[in-house]
């Protein structure tokens, strides 16, 4: 399997070469050259499968013999064997024909879990035989910097600095993050929003001159391929206990950098039987704007009680974009040049075809904790808030009748006790594991809005 880029500037790049570059060369993101397409046999003898052996089946063939079996397999099994429920990725029927694919049950309790702790141990046994280190850098809206930092703090092979946009996440995502030890873990506070934060890492990614001569920048962002190719395996997974590829299903997706509904692209490619990919934003409603209105214009950000999905500029979307494009590079890079300068449209050939492959919703913060409290009081199931617009925006975009939807739940309520206390409910108490999570120390710098400022601080800090 090879990887090209979406702005079609550099040669086709084998699994190890886009694990440790992330961004590529020409600024684009690299995707399968070919998408393996598996029979309805293929899939149905994958039913009751344990996750990991679903999901060795499922990865192998993007990565073929580049890591051995034998050692991918060691990789797998240690990573969810991290998770707290038997079967990683529970259903969870809510009401007829609706149900919630529980994914929180790993360390961090969010679903970024599924892919970073395996991205954290690919990493190693690269590094590990290359003998080589690197500089770990991503950006936040809450979530991936625990994820991120809890699957790669433990490798002596690299440095990981995070940032995260100053005073826009919640109280337990920042704590999360900035309570975990270790002499190669750095936590940035950017005064500026998740999408700053992301120009910034893309920034630095594209001129890596203020690095020690010997390293590179690795993504574990989600514009790192290795965390979308993970997560393609959960869609499997639910759709194979409703019955696939027998029975056809849909998925709801809370959406912010569009990585996580991707890999559910990515699966109906490869031929699992989806019939409907909703978008589920918040407030910040660039994905479904476009969907419904063909504008692809950015706004002002807000501020919501689901601010993993205060995104504007959403990475992943490039990924999608390309395959409307026609996989046609240079038509990409010049739309791309020119969003956030004008209200962009693409014609109307392709944007029926968005509205063939995609349904959207968006959801504001009083009706998000309406579905929280309501969903409570029919089920006992208590929402987060990113799961309750998820679940909204599945009951609004409907669906065929005999076709079970599924409502990504991303995270544990816990983590977002605002918007739990705001539909009028206790706030939760945190899992065991995080019970005196509010009483240890955290280590965080606030930094500028400012690419010098973060790239100084990354120089200054690098282990020698």
């Amino acid at each position: 399997m090879k990887y090209i880029s979406t702005r079609s500037g550099c040669s086709p790049q084998s699994f190890e070469d886009v694990l440790l570059t992330g961004l590529a060369p020409d600024g684009g993101l690299f995707v399968p050259e070919e998408l393996p397409v598996l029979t309805a046999d293929e899939i149905r003898s994958y039913q009751g499968l344990a996750y990991p052996e679903l999901a060795l089946k499922i990865i192998t063939p993007f990565i073929g013999d580049e890591i051995p079996a034998g050692d991918l397999r060691a990789i797998i099994e240690e990573s969810y064997a991290e998770f707290d429920h038997p079967e990683v990725a529970p259903l969870t029927q809510l009401a007829e024909n609706e149900w919630m694919l529980e994914l929180y049950h790993g360390p961090t309790l969010a679903f970024k879990d599924f892919a970073l702790q395996v991205l954290g141990r690919l990493l190693e046994h690269v590094l590990t035989r290359k003998d080589q280190r690197v500089v770990i850098l991503g950006a936040t809206s809450g979530d991936t910097g625990s994820a991120a930092l809890e699957g790669c703090r433990h490798s002596a092979h690299v440095d990981i600095f995070i940032l995260h946009p100053h005073g826009r996440v919640s109280d337990v995502q920042r704590k999360q993050m900035t309570t975990v030890t270790g002499n190669n873990v750095f936590n940035l506070a950017v005064k500026g929003n998740f999408d700053d934060c992301q120009r910034i890492v893309k920034a630095a990614f594209a001129d890596q001159s203020f690095l020690p001569t010997d390293r590179q920048l690795v993504a574990v962002n989600s514009i790192n391929w290795a965390r979308i190719l993970m997560q393609i395996v959960y869609y499997f997974s639910a759709a194979l206990k409703l019955g696939a590829p027998d029975q056809a299903v849909s998925f709801s997706v809370p959406t912010g950098n569009f990585g996580d509904i991707y890999a559910g692209y990515l699966a109906k490619g490869m031929g699992l039987p989806i019939e409907r990919l909703i978008v589920a934003t918040n407030k910040n409603d660039i994905l479904h704007r476009f969907i419904h209105n063909n504008d692809y214009s950015v706004t002002d950000l807000s501020e919501t009680f689901s601010p993993s999905m205060d995104i504007l500029v959403s990475s992943n979307f490039e990924r999608y974009l390309f395959d409307l494009f026609d996989r046609d590079g240079p038509t990409l890079a010049d739309f791309m040049g020119r969003f956030g300068k004008q209200t962009l449209c693409v014609s109307e050939q392709q944007w029926q075809r968005v509205k063939d492959c995609f349904d959207s919703a968006s959801v504001d913060d009083a009706t998000t904790c309406e579905v929280i409290a309501e969903v409570f009081q029919q089920t006992g199931k208590l929402l987060d808030p990113h799961t309750a617009v998820g679940v909204k925006a599945a009951r609004d975009c409907g669906g065929s009748a005999d076709t079970p939807i599924i409502a990504l739940a991303t995270a544990h309520p816990a983590k977002f006790s605002e918007a739990i206390t705001s539909a009028g409910l206790k706030t939760p108490e945190l899992p065991v594991q995080l019970q005196d999570l509010f009483e240890r120390e955290e280590r965080y710098s606030v930094v500028a809005n400012e690419l010098d400022e973060v790239t100084s601080f990354i120089k200054a800090h690098c282990r020698r």
